[in-house]
């Protein structure tokens, strides 16, 4: 069908940033003396909310809290983000679908102001109608700020698409009622995906075809 809207995730999905994710994490894990992961590994630990992830990984919340490495994260992460490029075909994506006449969002877990500025750097902010990330850097849930978005948007849930790269894209879909794709080219592996029951595609590029 041709979805009226389409609420994108930022983070993997549309930003390749997963190299720099493993790389920053590492850093942290390092100045611990925690062994490090692997890319692969990575796809296999990381969640939402980032505090489980952080704990599976190694992270003692004991010895100190939680906020210490989830800052330092989004200090080093951010002095380096804009270095990331977008995944393969979005700007022929984004355009398609704008030409379609769809209303297009992002909705990300990425702090509002960040948010904005990292999209800007990538030349694409005029394709989206609004974006909406969270007021702090601790990454939980997009639940809430995706059900604003709904409703001060007016949209149609069942008329909307959700396009992510995590499991949690497929929770907030689920929570705010519209349909959901799953691509396998970001912070999760494909089998977790496939795990939650919804379409994942490999690439953005198949997309398309919804709007055959």
């Amino acid at each position: 069908m041709k979805f009226q809207s389409v609420i994108w995730d930022w983070n993997g999905t549309l930003l390749n940033d997963v190299d720099l994710a493993v790389g920053v994490i590492n850093q942290l894990l390092d100045d611990r003396n925690l062994a490090q992961i692997t890319f692969e590994r990575y796809l296999e630990v990381f969640t939402f909310p980032v505090r489980d992830y952080y704990e599976k990984i190694g992270f003692d919340f004991i010895s100190e809290p939680f906020e210490v490495p989830a800052n330092q994260f989004i200090t080093r992460y951010n002095l380096v983000v804009e270095a990331c490029t977008l995944h393969d075909d979005v700007i022929p994506l984004l355009s398609h679908l704008q030409h379609q006449g769809c209303r297009q969002f992002i909705l990300s877990a990425m702090e509002q102001m960040q948010l904005e500025k990292t999209v800007q750097s990538c030349g694409i902010t005029l394709f989206f109608e609004e974006l909406c990330g969270l007021n702090n850097h601790f990454a939980s849930s997009k639940v809430e700020i995706g059900k604003l978005l709904i409703e001060s948007k007016g949209l149609i849930p069942d008329q909307t698409l959700l396009i992510g790269d995590t499991t949690h894209d497929y929770e907030v879909a689920q929570a705010i009622g519209c349909s959901c794709l799953l691509i396998a080219n970001g912070h999760q592996s494909r089998q977790r995906l496939a795990d939650t029951g919804a379409t994942v595609l490999e690439s953005l590029n198949e997309i398309k075809l919804f709007w055959e």
